[in-house]
């Protein structure tokens, strides 16, 4: 295809993408150098027949210029990715110097906000994202040794975790993960101890939201490899029938190296979903004991006061973080493509 005709075929996308993606990525690094502006305060004194008292007010006009003068706030450069709320670097300095053990250190910085989120959502995407890898694959491979007959209402069936809104999901299992729900109600009995709570704990609620992260991934691991597996060469299969290979020697030769590249674009998927993570969150009303990035975000937006520039420093530490986490995976589906052309 010559390069003018395809510089047209990609245009409409390109536009697409600097005016959706672009263009708010770049406002949100712009947001997150600027803080809201101070309050203009004024001392006012009060006279009266028992004397005269000083009152400290907002000077409502004063403030009210200084933010059309400067609406996008204070500058502050970098101060906001290193303060408290974010990297603390000078909490961190602090906790090192003072600190007696490595134990001792870590659990200050897990007391810091910014960090806090971090470990849940680096836990979350480091344990969500292989099984639900694994066990996409595993229900795919069930699912495609059904008989015919059998396949449609499985398929259905296996669907309906991602067919579900996630925050409706969440509340749904939340319910029944409560002490009057039917897995709540049933760990006690089993357990014999009625003040048993799977919301109590940290522990807990943290691996509550990993069954659920998996629960509703999980499915869209399986509808891919599924397909993937309609396309996997029967004569191959077949000759490997002959040599004599098993079926998990069949699975482990023929099938993944063929599936491999979709493992990869599951992995891309999962990796930047599972490091959003917040609808779980949110529909569990486990921030006491779990908090992500994105809630953190959510948290900055939602306060009487809306704190815009704080919001999108953790956005941007957030997109720098998946980034991140994609360049491996990245840099190997390069070079496997670059291997398959050489």
């Amino acid at each position: 295809m010559p390069h003018r005709t395809f510089l047209w075929f990609i245009l409409p996308s390109l536009t697409a993408m600097f005016l959706f993606i672009a263009l708010p990525i770049v406002s949100v690094i712009v947001q997150s150098l600027f803080v809201a502006h101070e309050q203009v305060l004024v001392t006012v004194e009060n006279c009266g027949p028992f004397g005269c008292t000083q009152e400290t007010r907002v000077d409502r006009e004063a403030t009210a210029a200084l933010r059309e003068a400067q609406p996008l706030g204070r500058f502050n450069g970098l101060g906001t990715y290193v303060n408290r709320s974010h990297l603390a670097t000078a909490e961190l300095a602090q906790a090192w110097q003072s600190r007696e053990s490595l134990g001792q250190f870590l659990g200050q910085v897990m007391n810091l906000p910014f960090y806090k989120a971090l470990a849940f959502t680096l836990s979350f995407t480091f344990i969500v994202t292989p099984l639900v890898l694994v066990l996409g694959l595993a229900i795919a491979l069930g699912v495609n040794g059904l008989p015919r007959l059998l396949r449609g209402p499985t398929i259905f069936f296996s669907l309906l975790p991602m067919i579900v809104t996630p925050l409706i999901g969440s509340l749904v299992l939340f319910w029944m993960i409560d002490a009057q729900g039917v897995i709540g109600a049933t760990l006690q009995i089993l357990f014999d101890d009625p003040n048993l709570s799977l919301k109590a704990s940290p522990a807990l609620t943290w691996l509550t939201l990993f069954v659920y992260g998996v629960w509703h991934s999980a499915p869209f691991a399986f509808i891919v490899f599924y397909a993937g597996l309609q396309t996997v060469p029967a004569e191959t299969l077949e000759a490997a029938m002959i040599d004599g290979a098993t079926r998990w020697q069949r699975v482990r030769y023929v099938v993944i190296p063929h599936l491999m590249p979709l493992a990869v674009f599951i992995t891309l998927m999962q990796l930047m979903d599972n490091f959003r993570v917040f609808e779980p969150i949110v529909g569990f009303q486990a921030q006491a004991s779990a908090t992500s990035l994105s809630y953190l975000i959510y948290s900055h937006l939602r306060g009487d006061v809306q704190q815009f520039g704080s919001a999108a420093a953790t956005s941007v530490l957030t997109i720098l973080g998946v980034a991140i986490l994609l360049t491996p995976v990245l840099i190997r589906t390069w070079r496997d493509f670059n291997r398959k052309r050489a």
